[in-house]
C-alpha cells in the first residue's frame, strides 16, 4: 500500500499512525535528554539531564482525532542521573526545591479545521524515513503575573518554543498497522523554570531530547520511570478519558503547587 499524502484528511490519518494510533488505545512516548541555561555573553551550563513520557490516545472526530494526553518530566542530577528534590542553582548560589512537570491535561486535536488554522502538516519522505516537522511557537499572558510571583515570573508574558521531530519508515506506513514504531525529537527554548527562582535574571533554558514510541505502552518504561510516577501520581499509567480544558503547563501547575516566596 503506497503512502497517499494527497489530502489533509490522508496527512492526518499518518501522522495519528505515527504519533498515536488509529485504534482509540493509549500510547506512551518516553524520552530523555539534557537541559542548559543560556545567558548572553556567558558560557552555557549544563543544568540538569530529564527523563519522562507523554501518555494519550488518539480518538476519531469530525474532520480528524481528537488527542487526550497528560505527561510527565523528571528533572535528574546532571552528573548521577538521580531524579532530584533539590537543586544547587549555579546562577544564585541558592537552594531550590524542585518541582517536576505533571502537566495533566495536555489534550488538543488532530483535524483538518481547528483552532490554529487548516492542517497543514505533511510529511517530508527520503529513501525509507518519513519525518513530521511541528514547530510551535509560544505566546501568551504569563499564568504568574510579576505583582504575584515577582521571584518566579518571567515577565507579562510568556514566551517560549516547542520544536519536534517525528520520525518513522515509510515500509511501516506502507502497511495496514494502526499504529507504527517512531522515533521522537525535541527542542524547547523557554524562560528559566520558576521554581528556580530567576525572574530577574536574564538569559532562557534549552532543552535537548530524543527518544521513541513504546510499542509494548505504559509497561515499557524503564522502571526508575515507572516506580518514581506510580509513587506520586498512579493516574499517569493511563491516558485521560475525557477532553478537559485549559491544558496544564509547567507555570500554571506551578502556580497550584507553591505560594508566591517572600
Amino acid at each position: 500500500m503506497a503512502l497517499d499524502t494527497s489530502t489533509a484528511a490522508k496527512n492526518i490519518e499518518t501522522f495519528v499512525r505515527v504519533r498515536a494510533s488509529l485504534e482509540p488505545v493509549d500510547v506512551t512516548v518516553w524520552f530523555s535528554g539534557n537541559i542548559y541555561g543560556y545567558t548572553k555573553g556567558e558560557a552555557h551550563k549544563h543544568l540538569f539531564t530529564f527523563e519522562g513520557f507523554n501518555i494519550g490516545r488518539a480518538e476519531k472526530v469530525d474532520g480528524g482525532y481528537s488527542w487526550l494526553s497528560r505527561e510527565a518530566v523528571f528533572y535528574k542530577d546532571a552528573l548521577t542521573g538521580e531524579i532530584l528534590e533539590h537543586f544547587v542553582n549555579p546562577y544564585t548560589g541558592e537552594t531550590n526545591d524542585v518541582l517536576h512537570v505533571w502537566n495533566d491535561p495536555v489534550n488538543g486535536g488532530f483535524v483538518e479545521n481547528g483552532p490554529r488554522g487548516a492542517w497543514g502538516l505533511k510529511p517530508e519522505v527520503a529513501g525509507n524515513s518519513v519525518n513530521f516537522a511541528t514547530d510551535v511557537f509560544l505566546m501568551y499572558p504569563n499564568p504568574l503575573p510579576p505583582t504575584e510571583w515577582p521571584r518566579e515570573s518571567c515577565g507579562l508574558m510568556y514566551q517560549g518554543a516547542e520544536l519536534f521531530r517525528f520520525i518513522a519508515r515509510l515500509s511501516d506506513l506502507e502497511t495496514d498497522m494502526a499504529s507504527v514504531p517512531c522515533d521522537v525529537s525535541w527542542v524547547r527554548m523557554a524562560p528559566f523554570v520558576p521554581w528556580m527562582l530567576m525572574a530577574d535574571h536574564p538569559g532562557h533554558m534549552v532543552y535537548h531530547t530524543g527518544g521513541q514510541k513504546l510499542m509494548g505502552g505504559y509497561k515499557d518504561l524503564p522502571e526508575h520511570i515507572r516506580m518514581y510516577t506510580e509513587k506520586y501520581r498512579p493516574e499517569y499509567a493511563f491516558a485521560p478519558k475525557a477532553i478537559v480544558t485549559p491544558n496544564e503547563t509547567s507555570w500554571t501547575f506551578y502556580a497550584k503547587e507553591r505560594r508566591p516566596q517572600p
